[in-house]
């Protein structure tokens, strides 16, 4: 294993060790969590060929928890591999399904931390595409779901869960930031900073430091900008010395660094930080260099104001203007950070640089008295819309808390609460309306029964019993079509409903089920089967027929031995429902088979 424990990014493996580098199925789930936030953390300062190398090996990590199965698992790699197309130029769009397969899973799983994440995300998605209202809608929702989520649940321990909290409401912080609304952005991200205080890393700290730092300085750009210049100082002071204290945690994160030497040394706008705060010509060189790296547009832009800066304070005003406008043409078509790019015309505005064809301004004129004073006018009045857009983050929160409120209250009274699934009560209703449904046509119902569940209770405890439950409710309906519904009906009895699958495509999607369940490690299941009785829902037939008939056929499945699948033979002796399949008198098929 090379030196820090981890594996070089796809495609680097370094000559000789290609045959000793283990598979990706002989990792643990740690490991596969761990290498993808150390990929996530090269992702966002890599050129872009080693950003796709990074995608791609994301892709591999994903298809590899998709296989194992672990639900918090798959969450957390559909997280990583989204975001790395996000912040890839050109490949934002390609991150929508992603997220959009997130928020399905999250749902289905009750992942609250990881769903808040999603929406987090979404709303990054909708600021690339210039849906500021959207986006800040996406946020509230995520917002309000963090709300709610007080405490660990049973999958996960205290640190996981403060990390997970952590890293949606940074992801939250990232969009409040890009829209300026900094009042709220603050509050996020000292929230993010308190879920994780008493056991954060290395990382963990210096992420939440340069994020800070970032939210600092472009705050007090956006204060400059209403001439608010003591507040402006006081916001670039205040990220200089956190740029300063960055420096220990630095040296032992994640962050792709070069060894030995200074993270102001090494990150643009940690430099830019010392340089706003007092623009001097000792900042040039490494400003410069800082320059030409790669990054993210608006902590280029960030760079560029603070180098604009301190050239000024050398007395070479013709060269800040030269670096301000190569930097707006090159972040022309960036939508990361729409204030941002005003930042930067204020500074060659500020200069009294010429117009280029695209300013509104003649050739080599300078603004006049009356178009600054018309700009201060439009500045102030944009500030105070920043009131608005807060008001509307807070006005959105409550509603998505109170339609989430009013939400679990219904979920209550439709929602088995052992098992998360259905209940009988949904049921009825579920099956009323798919039974009036020709698009649900052919409809499949199966009745599923446990076979030898009750020597669980009787030689264990009804504890036992009730795990048991929990984990064949959740193997049944991951191994099913996205589609169908499954339900607790009473006891150890669920009832499966298959919109649009005739019995012969019933069987094979129930046939999974089976085999999932009898193959569940013994610990987590205690032996038990499954016995279905299926059958296919007749014109005009009463839900209480339909269901009788299944309930026979499981019966039938249940005196042939369990551990099958059996449809229900009509009376007179006619054909099974499945009319391709065998008769009653045949012999049972094995594991799984329809009879």
């Amino acid at each position: 294993m090379p030196e820090g424990g981890v594996w070089p990014l796809h495609g680097e493996v370094p000559d000789g060790e290609d045959l000793r580098r283990p598979a990706l199925g002989d990792m643990s789930d740690a490991w596969l969590v761990g290498r993808a936030r150390e990929l996530i953390a090269a992702v966002q300062r890599s050129e872009r060929a080693e950003q796709l190398r990074v995608i791609g090996t994301l892709d591999e990590l994903l298809e590899e928890t998709q296989r194992r199965g672990e639900p918090i698992l798959v969450a957390q790699m559909l997280r990583a591999t989204a975001l790395a197309r996000l912040v890839t130029r050109g490949l934002a769009a390609e991150a929508e399904a992603l997220l959009d397969e997130m928020l399905a899973h999250t749902r289905r799983h009750g992942l609250a931390l990881l769903r808040a994440n999603a929406h987090a995300l979404r709303g990054r998605l909708l600021v690339l595409a210039e849906q500021e209202d959207a986006a800040l809608t996406e946020i509230a929702r995520a917002l309000a779901i963090l709300d709610d989520a007080s405490g660990t649940d049973g999958q996960l321990g205290r640190r996981a869960w403060d990390r997970l909290l952590s890293s949606a409401l940074i992801d939250c912080w990232i969009v409040l930031n890009q829209l300026g609304v900094y009042e709220a952005a603050e509050e996020v991200i000292a929230r993010a900073h308190q879920a994780i205080r008493d056991s954060a890393g290395p990382h963990e700290i210096t992420l939440q430091l340069m994020n800070r730092v970032k939210m600092l300085l472009g705050w007090g750009l956006r204060l400059e900008r209403v001439g608010r210049y003591d507040e402006a100082g006081e916001k670039f002071r205040t990220a200089a010395s956190m740029a300063i204290a960055v420096e220990a945690p630095f040296a032992e994160s994640l962050f792709p660094r070069r060894s030995g030497v200074p993270a102001v040394e090494q990150v643009g706008v940690l430099a830019a930080s010392l340089a706003l705060a007092a623009p001097n010509p000792a900042h040039i060189e490494r400003l410069y260099r800082l320059h030409a790296e790669h990054g993210y547009p608006h902590e280029h832009v960030i760079v560029t104001i603070a180098l604009a800066r301190c050239l000024e304070a050398d007395g070479r005003g013709d060269e800040a203007i030269d670096v301000l406008r190569a930097a707006r043409h090159t972040q022309a078509e960036d939508n990361s950070q729409p204030s941002m790019r005003l930042n930067l015309v204020r500074e060659l505005a500020r200069l009294g640089a010429p117009g280029d064809g695209t300013d509104s301004l003649e050739p080599d004129a300078k603004p006049t008295g009356l178009l600054a004073e018309y700009a201060s006018a439009l500045e102030a009045e944009l500030w105070s819309l920043r009131e608005s857009q807060i008001a509307t983050l807070n006005t959105r929160r409550e509603h998505e808390r109170l339609s989430a409120e009013h939400g679990a209250i219904t979920q209550q009274a439709m929602q088995d609460p052992l098992t998360g699934l259905p209940n009988r009560r949904a049921l009825d209703e579920r099956l009323r309306t798919l039974a009036s449904s020709a698009a649900a046509q052919p409809l499949s119902v199966a009745l599923v029964d446990l076979d030898g569940f009750k020597d669980v209770n009787d030689k264990h405890s009804h504890a036992e019993g009730d795990d048991v439950l929990r984990v064949v409710a959740s193997t049944l309906r991951d191994a099913l079509r996205g589609d169908d519904i499954v339900a607790r009906y009473g006891g150890d009895e669920f009832i499966v409903l298959l919109p649009g699958a005739p019995v012969s495509a019933a069987t094979q999607a129930l046939s999974r089920s089976v085999n999932a369940v009898a193959n569940l490690p013994k610990h987590l299941s205690h032996g038990v089967t499954l016995s279905v009785g299926l059958v296919s829902l007749r014109p005009q037939e009463r839900a209480e027929e339909v269901l009788s008939r299944a309930d026979a056929a499981m019966y039938q499945a249940k005196r042939r031995g369990g551990n099958q699948i059996s449809s229900s033979p009509t009376p007179g002796g006619e054909q099974p429902d499945d009319q391709d399949g065998p008769d009653a008198s045949d012999p049972p098929f094995g594991l799984g088979e329809h009879t």
